[in-house]
């Protein structure tokens, strides 16, 4: 591996004009082919295998024209102080919206709320339906301008007026300016880090290029293969975090070599085949984290799961082989690591200690150890507290020399923060869970207040009656049956299709949508429903958007084991691969558990319990959105990865060629902690500019995983790691020695350059490429 791509990256460097030709022409037809596609339409959601799933087919099997999946409007209306919707003014009112609104050109139907019961009991409230046979994101602007105008009529009329539903849904504000402000956090990072505002620009453009080729291209097939623009935020997301780090670990290991005294070609051939190994392995962790949320079986995760996965490898590529080319076009405009803190005059002994240029794993003889190297340990291989020794240096002291303190104190202290967790309620947003300056969530409120809490959320039940010899007896058991159950408020009067054998029939309950209750009724019916078909031959079956919540968290929760274990399994045998050890790896994944717990604990405590809410923007609490568990375990999941990657590697690196596993550990943080921080810090700053998005979903998602990047670099693989390691000593390198002749060597410690070293100074490109095709 290190040798096929020390081969790539010298390739690159020196045949950088077509290299960076390639990529352009990639963003170019990314580009014209997004500019050129069509406008997506509305993006399914269907959760196959479900019942609510399975009933909503059946709906448009046997009522055809009914426009299942059309676009719905809800103006409520709400007469003024001491005076009723029954009243003649009031009702006249109401009798001029419904006609207004029934010349709509997209418009089915619009109810009358006199003639369908659907008025409050007290009189004060009443609300009419639009059905519309388009979905609501599809909608004409024209369509909804007459709503609202309708709306706007009636409340001139002297009526408190609002409207739910989906037709006023549009697009959510994508929240542009944070993430620009995000990545003016990255570029300041990567500035202080890398020391040159060339060095900073270069991982800055390739991250650029690799999420314009991502995003364009997934925009220009987004209509073909049904994908909503939750998809291309995501990859978005991951694209831009993971590419500006990947590129900042190759770039800063290029400043390295260049310390060590290489030419810039050797250099980025160097930085390419060692750092640029750990890019594949913690690219590879990513993939496998968002590709497998395929198997939670929901096409539109699987669909985010794969674009996203599809990015992070652009990234890859564009890092093993755009950065070394552009790496060629830099030429002295980037300097050596330590260069700049270096007196005019001063020698390699005077060059920054955070730069590798002292790693005993580059044997040339430019790169032995310097004398401050060697000072930081003893001839028994144990540190030594150095005055002039880097914050990563001097805290792989401390860890070291009290491993039990920093362990507990991390694993207590992360624990405490998962507390929440435990109380974590699951849901999809609906009018309820908008904030309270907008129309919808008043409408809510309204149809709360005036029909009770549950009515908001009813429940669909549909009978399918093809199998019973009687159907309007069967429907009339159904009606009966569900009438005497627990916390219901009201049953509708069935409605039959065309053909007789298949029921719609409306329930209300008496509980929130997202309440326990709501979901044990929907249990309760399907129970009575079993027992029904039993007797009369016809299946019921619960459907509605309450019952597909309720079906599709339920789903998740079933995935989330199976998903852990492919996940967690496929990646613990590729980091048993790359570091040639059992326990690593087993502790890798423990970590990962601790800190996407504690980082679920952080989510359950600002959007459903409201701490900090107001900091963050949560206007409104509720139940978190049933697929950020799963998904979150998925993409920190293979994030958490790319800092053990990054991180352990180098220590892996230095214990293999020869130092004690506690100077390892210190050689690692040296060469390594700078640059691991700096790329938490900076996938912290994007996913932080996405919390300012106007979508609830978004926002949520942006905070728990900048939160989840804090905890599992600052505290997982920062403390816990090394003091983890400092305990195992040895142990934490052991491989049964079947298992090691077995494994193959993809050599991510450069191991196999040494041979190469002689050879350096006159580099052949004919027989790079043979190596390369190879």
């Amino acid at each position: 591996m290190a040798t096929f791509l020390y081969k790539l990256g010298r390739l690159a460097f020196r045949r950088r004009h077509f290299v960076a030709l390639i990529w352009v022409a990639l963003l170019t037809l990314a580009g014209v082919g997004a500019a050129s596609a069509p406008t997506p339409g509305t993006t399914s959601f269907s959760i196959p295998g479900t019942e609510a799933q399975k009933a909503f087919d059946l709906l448009e099997q046997r009522f055809p024209g009914a426009s299942a999946d059309g676009g719905t409007g809800r103006i409520v209306f709400k007469a003024p102080e001491g005076e009723k919707m029954t009243d003649a003014d009031n009702r006249a009112t109401v009798a001029e919206t419904v006609k207004e609104l029934s010349d709509g050109s997209e418009v089915v139907s619009v109810t009358d709320p006199f003639t369908t019961d659907a008025v409050s009991e007290d009189g004060t409230v009443a609300y009419t339906s639009v059905k519309y046979d388009a979905p609501g994101m599809e909608l004409a602007d024209s369509t909804r301008d007459a709503l609202e105008a309708a709306g706007d009529d009636a409340r001139a009329a002297g009526l408190t007026v609002d409207i739910g539903g989906d037709a006023l849904q549009a697009a959510a504000e994508p929240g542009a300016a944070g993430e620009i402000v995000g990545i003016a956090l990255a570029a300041v990072v990567l500035v202080i880090t890398l020391g040159s505002l060339v060095a900073a620009g270069l991982p800055l453009l390739t991250a650029i290029i690799g999420v314009g080729i991502g995003v364009s291209t997934i925009t220009a097939l987004a209509n073909a293969l049904d994908l909503g623009d939750t998809t291309s935020t995501l990859a978005l997301m991951i694209g831009l975090a993971v590419g500006i780090d990947y590129a900042l670990f190759i770039v800063s290991r290029y400043r390295g070599e260049l310390a060590d005294g290489r030419d810039r070609e050797e250099a980025a051939g160097r930085a390419t085949g060692t750092a640029g190994s750990a890019v594949v392995f913690a690219g590879l962790t990513v993939v496998i984290a968002l590709a497998g949320l395929a198997v939670v079986n929901v096409p539109m995760l699987t669909k985010m799961g794969l674009a996203a996965a599809g990015t992070v490898v652009v990234a890859v590529l564009i890092a093993l082989t755009m950065i070394p080319a552009l790496l060629g076009y830099a030429g002295r405009k980037i300097r050596p690591a330590g260069e700049k803190r270096r007196p005019r005059g001063a020698g390699k002994a005077a060059r920054s200690e955070e730069s590798p240029e002292s790693e005993k794993s580059q044997p040339s003889q430019e790169s032995q150890p310097s004398q401050e190297s060697r000072k930081e340990f003893d001839t028994s291989g144990k540190p030594r507290a150095a005055a002039k020794a880097g914050l990563g240096t001097r805290w792989a002291n401390f860890v070291i020399r009290r491993p039990v303190a920093v362990l507990l104190f991390g694993v207590v202290g992360l624990g405490a923060i998962a507390v929440p967790a435990t109380q974590l309620e699951l849901g999809l947003p609906d009018d309820g869970s908008q904030p309270t300056s907008t129309t919808q969530r008043r409408a809510y409120d309204l149809l709360s207040d005036g029909f009770g809490p549950g009515f908001n959320g009813p429940l669909m039940i549909v009978v399918d009656a093809q199998g019973s010899d009687d159907p309007q007896a069967a429907v009339t058991t159904v009606t009966d049956g569900i009438k005497g159950l627990k916390d219901v408020v009201t049953v509708t009067p069935a409605a039959f299709n065309k053909a007789g054998d298949t029921a719609t029939i409306t329930v209300i309950p008496n509980s929130k949508p997202s309440s326990t209750q709501t979901e044990d009724l929907v249990h309760a019916i399907r129970d009575e429903g079993a027992g029904i078909k039993a007797d009369t031959g016809a299946e019921v079956l619960v459907t509605g958007t309450t019952a597909m919540n309720i079906d599709f968290s339920q789903k998740l929760n079933d995935a989330l084991i199976p998903y852990l274990g492919l996940v967690v399994g496929l990646a613990f045998l590729l980091l048993i691969v790359v570091f040639r050890s059992i326990l690593v790896p087993l502790k890798a994944a423990l970590g990962f558990l601790l800190s996407v717990l504690a980082a679920l604990g952080a989510v359950v405590a600002v959007f459903q319990w409201g701490w900090l809410g107001g900091l963050l923007g949560v206007e409104e609490t509720g139940p978190i959105m049933s697929m950020m568990p799963i998904f979150m375990v998925g993409v920190v999941f293979g994030l958490a990865m790319d800092y053990e990657v990054f991180l352990v590697t180098r220590m892996r690196e230095a214990y293999v060629h020869g130092e004690t596993p506690a100077r390892a550990i210190v050689t690692g943080f040296r060469h390594s902690s700078r640059v691991v921080a700096a790329a938490a810090v900076i996938m912290m700053a994007v996913f932080g500019g996405f919390i300012t998005s106007s979508e609830q979903m978004i926002k949520m998602i942006g905070f728990g995983l900048a939160i989840a990047v804090f905890f599992d670099a600052f505290v997982v693989r920062m403390a816990i790691v090394p003091a983890v390691l400092a305990l195992l000593g040895k142990k934490a390198w052991w491989l049964p020695k079947w298992l090691d002749r077995a494994l193959p060597n993809v050599d991510v410690e450069g191991e196999g350059l040494k041979a190469l070293d002689s050879k350096n100074s006159d580099p052949d490109p004919d027989k790079d490429r043979e190596l390369v095709r190879a």
